[in-house]
């Protein structure tokens, strides 16, 4: 085991703070913004869920695009803190303007910022970190996004339940946090190449072309096969509390706790898992995360009363953080460091691509047969994802550059 003495910087801190400020927002409203709109515009719950599912699928072209622009750009922070400032004004829009057209462009300003903020974000802290501790750092980011995730669950709940907070008070609240978060970007983090000038003190810029897709390299692309498949075997959290309600008869009114449970055990084994990375390898902890997918699925697929169930939660929450902060670890170990939002970009749309595939999968399965099966096809995917990994080990341990 390698002996470690780096600290982790300040910057990568401030966009971890950040991160979980601009979580707490977010989840503070997420359980309820669904209702609201359907308060305002009067529409069917499934013409909802039809606006929500284009919404979401805006946010992550837009980390695609992100990734992209902040390429070209040689500008991460600003990309994303032009997400964030997106995102900052969509909370008190929600409240002071409650018409159609303007909760519209609100939860659009809401969805596109997030998604503008992700890819840029995430290349920062590649760009940041130093070498030695990317895992550390990455994990960093992520433990501390996800309890800004069950904190802002928490707050919500609280705020509509024990203090009876309308959902206009609950939207300004809300944007406090997002704001401060948009303020420590500002002052603390910067772009380690804003002092790039060309000769005639111009700012330097990326030009992209479709060589850079091959440029990515071979390795990252057996990943990216790798990822598709392993997030085809993602079962949302929306899933798993109707599994608790449906099958183990828990009170709807506590639907959050599967959320907060879920975020709960992400946040708390992100960063300890990171740090080991930095120590023992990435390749290990991506496989191990595979396992305990699988062993979740059982879990939650066999488990006769809800307490294991529960277990199969924590589990499942363990193990997206895991193979999260693995799989952009290993990117931003491999990929040349001019083209880490690209990169990035591109595994969030297979992300997507991977997640569309497992609501369609998962959702006929339950449909025609039952919740247990779902879970068995999830375990069976992940199986094949795991058997992939270790097949294209020695390809995608090659390491194309030395970042």
């Amino acid at each position: 085991m390698k002996t470690i003495n780096t600290k982790i910087p300040l910057a990568i801190w401030a966009i971890g703070f950040a991160s979980m400020l601009l979580n707490i927002s977010t989840a503070m409203v997420f359980g309820v913004i669904a209702l609201y709109m359907m308060q305002i515009m009067g529409s069917s719950t499934g013409f909802i869920f039809m606006l929500e599912g284009f919404f979401e699928a805006m946010a992550f072209a837009m980390k695609l695009l992100s990734g992209l622009v902040s390429d070209y750009l040689r500008r991460p922070k600003k990309v994303m803190t032009i997400g964030f400032a997106m995102v900052t004004i969509a909370k008190p829009m929600f409240a002071l303007f409650a018409t159609v057209p303007t909760v519209i462009i609100a939860r659009l300003l809401d969805r596109f910022g997030n998604g503008m903020q992700s890819t840029p974000r995430d290349a920062l802290v590649g760009d940041l970190a130093p070498k030695d501790i990317k895992g550390s750092c990455f994990g960093l980011r992520n433990a501390m996004a996800q309890a800004g995730s069950f904190i802002g669950a928490g707050l919500g709940f609280i705020s509509m339940y024990s203090f009876e907070l309308s959902y206009q008070q609950l939207f300004m609240w809300a944007s406090f946090p997002a704001s401060i978060g948009f303020l420590l970007l500002l002052i603390f983090v910067h772009d380690p190449h804003e002092k790039e000038l060309t000769a005639d003190k111009k700012p330097i810029r990326h030009p992209l072309h479709l060589s850079d897709l091959v440029r990515l390299g071979k390795s990252y692309w057996l990943l990216m096969i790798v990822v598709l498949v392993f997030m085809s075997s993602r079962v949302g959290e929306s899933m798993l509390a109707l599994h608790a309600i449906q099958s183990f008869g828990m009170d709807k009114n506590f639907a959050h706790a599967i959320v907060i449970l879920y975020n709960a055990t992400n946040s708390l084994f992100s960063y300890p898992v990171g740090m080991l990375s930095d120590k023992l390898g990435r390749f290990g902890f991506l496989a191990l995360s595979f396992v305990i997918l699988i062993l979740a699925d059982v879990l939650l697929g066999f488990s006769s009363n809800l307490w294991v169930m529960l277990i199969g939660v924590g589990l499942w929450g363990i193990q997206i953080g895991m193979s999260q902060d693995m799989f952009l670890c290993m990117i931003a170990d491999k990929v040349p460091q001019d083209l880490r939002g690209t990169a990035i970009g591109f595994y969030y749309i297979i992300n997507a691509v991977g997640l569309l595939m497992a609501g369609f999968v998962g959702g006929s399965l339950a449909d025609k047969y039952d919740q247990f099966v779902t879970f068995i096809g999830s375990g069976s995917i992940a199986l094949l994802a795991l058997i992939l990994l270790l097949i294209m080990r020695p390809s995608i341990d090659k390491s194309i550059t030395k970042n």
